[in-house]
């Protein structure tokens, strides 16, 4: 089995490389870099922002994946053949696909925005705000100029969409909403921090990135909740310890996160490491370090379905 990965690198330099994308084959323990994102167009606003590249997903023959404003699509061998942007799409993250559509967390614009894999086209999108201490899904087009300011207020990173509706989190939305085609509510409290939130089996998956630690809690008993301190190393081995002043670029943070099976996940971390973890067995199987430089970290995370 092999997965794939994206990272990034907090703390480049212009010219430098900001991270990459990455196939991990599991069985050998093999990493083979895809990608290097060195673009001489990098916003240089902010922390991190737009260097990197983010989420990863799937549909047929393509790969597609996300820069913070940037859509790109690779055939399997990771020749570029598409490429789309959209005015309300700003610091995303992570991506997901359902059905025909691509489903993007734009940040900046805390919202969620569709993308038809068919028509190649942005063509609906939602802003999620709170209003009298509850969630509101406020839909608007694209393509048009009425959408919402880009004030990121609830700093959203993550969506996964099932026939069961849409599930959304971010690091100010208390846990992970679930929107159902008409309202959006709490569907489960979450950490402060936390990143990656998916329902699976009968709880909800996630990183608890404050913690540094993978996390599975079921609905019905503690008896198989189970939480993972992502692996840590010696500082000695480290390089770039203290280059970030923000404290993002720090060893142990979890983010990254795919189901291989019903009982087995895999999860990242920083310095760039991807482990798989057995939550029957309740222990980590193994782990790959892709680097020890501490600015660069796991981002998007997927199982590869191509070989």
């Amino acid at each position: 089995m092999k997965l794939i990965t994206t990272s990034v690198v907090r703390g480049s330099n212009q010219g430098e490389s900001h991270g990459g994308v990455y196939l991990i084959d599991l069985e050998d323990r093999q990493v083979t870099q895809a990608l290097d994102w060195n673009r001489a167009d990098i916003e240089w606003h902010g922390r991190g922002w737009d260097r990197g590249l983010r989420g990863i997903a799937f549909h047929k023959d393509r790969v597609y994946i996300a820069a913070s404003d940037e859509l790109f699509a690779y055939t399997p061998d990771f020749e570029r053949i598409g490429s789309w942007r959209n005015r309300y799409l700003k610091h995303c993250h992570e991506i997901c696909v359902y059905e025909e559509n691509l489903f993007m967390a734009s940040t900046g614009y805390d919202s969620i925005l569709a993308f038809d894999l068919g028509k190649e086209e942005f063509h609906w999108a939602m802003q999620v705000k709170t209003e009298d201490f509850a969630f509101q899904g406020s839909t608007y087009d694209p393509r048009g100029e009425s959408g919402p300011l880009m004030l990121n207020k609830l700093h959203i990173n993550n969506v996964e969409c099932s026939r069961h509706g849409m599930y959304i989190s971010g690091l100010k939305t208390g846990g992970m909403l679930h929107f159902n085609g008409k309202t959006v509510l709490m569907s489960v409290e979450l950490p402060p921090g936390s990143h990656n939130a998916q329902p699976f089996r009968d709880g909800v998956l996630f990183n608890d990135s404050q913690a540094d630690a993978l996390r599975y809690s079921g609905r019905t008993t503690d008896a198989e909740d189970r939480a993972f301190r992502v692996p840590k190393y010696d500082p000695r081995e480290l390089q770039h310890v203290s280059t970030d002043a923000s404290g993002v670029a720090r060893a142990g943070f979890a983010r990254g996160l795919c189901v291989l099976s019903d009982h087995v996940v895999a999860g990242g971390s920083s310095p760039s490491t991807v482990s798989v973890y057995d939550l029957a067995a309740n222990e980590r199987l193994l782990s790959v370090s892709l680097t020890r430089d501490v600015r660069n970290a796991i981002h998007g995370l997927e199982v590869w379905p191509f070989d």
